[in-house]
C-alpha cells in the first residue's frame, strides 16, 4: 500500500477508533453512575452540574480520555508505515486539543483538568506508541 495513504488511513482510524471507545466509557459511566435528572447530552445541564459532582463521577471520564487516547495511539502507531511513534503522538495531540476544548466547554473541578490534562493524553499516546512498535515487530 502506498506509504502516504497509509499514514493517512492511521490518523484517521486512530482518531475514529479511539473517539468510539472514548464515547462508549462516557455512555457506560452515565449508565453505572446516573446523575439524577441529568441529559448527558446536554452541555449547559452538564457544565452547570460539573462543580457540586463527588471524585466518583470522574472516574469514567478519565478512563474515558485516557483509554480512547491510548487505543487511538496503538491503532496508529501499528498502522502506519514508518515513524510508528509520530503518528501515536499525533493521535495525543490530537485528544489533548480535545481534552482541553472539553474542560473549557465543561469545566469540572481544578483537580481534574489538572490530573486529566497531565495524563490522560500525551502519556498514554507514549504508552500506545510503544506498544505500537512491539506489535509491528511481530506483524503487518
Amino acid at each position: 500500500m502506498n506509504p502516504i495513504l497509509r499514514n493517512i488511513l492511521a490518523v484517521l482510524f486512530g482518531w475514529l477508533a479511539g473517539s468510539i471507545i472514548n464515547m462508549g466509557i462516557i455512555q457506560t459511566g452515565h449508565l453505572v453512575l446516573p446523575i439524577k435528572d441529568l441529559d448527558p447530552n446536554d452541555m449547559e445541564s452538564l457544565a452547570r452540574v460539573m462543580p457540586t459532582l463527588n471524585f466518583k463521577y470522574f472516574i469514567f471520564p478519565f478512563l474515558a480520555h485516557a483509554l480512547g487516547t491510548l487505543s487511538g495511539a496503538i491503532l496508529a502507531g501499528w498502522i502506519a508505515s514508518s515513524e510508528k511513534m509520530k503518528f501515536s503522538i499525533g493521535i495525543g495531540i490530537l485528544f489533548f486539543l480535545g481534552g482541553i476544548w472539553v474542560n473549557y466547554l465543561i469545566p469540572g473541578p481544578v483537580w481534574f483538568t489538572i490530573t486529566d490534562i497531565a495524563l490522560a493524553y500525551l502519556p498514554m499516546a507514549w504508552l500506545g506508541g510503544k506498544i505500537a512498535q512491539k506489535l509491528s515487530k511481530k506483524s503487518f
